[in-house]
């Protein structure tokens, strides 16, 4: 059985990751969201298991002990980061799996499984980033500064990734992920029957 691909989709926060990942999946029911693990408080309008798996700070850095984390990051004092067993098994099962994480995460799995394709989603202008964390209204002002801060980080990685998308126009955006997604599957395919080729 052909391994699935693991697509990580990246991006200062912002950026729109959430609303993209959401019509990806829309548009791609086979594309499995693997779903992060957060040390967060669940906010209001969240679900369990779908938004967030949420554990304790107690629970979370014993699986980062025992090498349990595929990824993880810390932001505003929580953690966050994927169970790499989860992923492997259905990855191993033919599944593609996409992550929808921040850039420290992501340059993380990229250690780890050099063959995933990374997708970076670039904002239109930092303007128009931060107007789009104020208007979410979950953050404080030194909060939407750090971010903004960590913004200009996140941008200077963006040469590590595979593919840099701008999220201007959503649609537009989305259809360009899911022709770079079957881009992939197709050489995946091709090279797939390469192997199996009799000559």
């Amino acid at each position: 059985m052909v391994k699935g691909i693991l697509f990580v989709l990246s991006g200062p926060s912002g950026t729109g990751k959430g609303t993209v990942c959401k019509k990806l999946l829309e548009m791609e029911p086979e594309l499995y969201l693997s779903v992060s693990m957060t040390t967060r408080e669940c906010r209001e309008g969240e679900i369990p298991g779908v938004t967030y798996n949420y554990v304790s700070k107690e629970a979370f850095k014993g699986m980062i002990d025992n090498g349990e984390m595929l990824e993880y990051a810390v932001y505003n004092g929580n953690y966050y980061g994927t169970p790499r067993e989860a992923v492997d098994s259905l990855l191993n099962s033919g599944r593609d799996v996409l992550l929808e994480i921040e850039p420290q995460g992501a340059l993380q799995v990229k250690k780890l499984f050099p063959e995933a394709v990374l997708i970076f989603l670039v904002p239109p202008s930092m303007k128009e980033l931060k107007n789009r964390l104020v208007s979410r209204g979950r953050e404080s002002s030194e909060e939407i500064t750090e971010r903004i801060n960590a913004a200009r980080w996140e941008l200077a990685q963006a040469d590590k990734y595979s593919v840099h998308i701008i999220n201007d126009d959503l649609d537009m955006c989305t259809q360009q992920i899911m022709d770079y997604l079957d881009e992939k599957r197709s050489e995946r395919r091709k090279i797939y029957e390469l192997i199996n080729e009799e000559v």
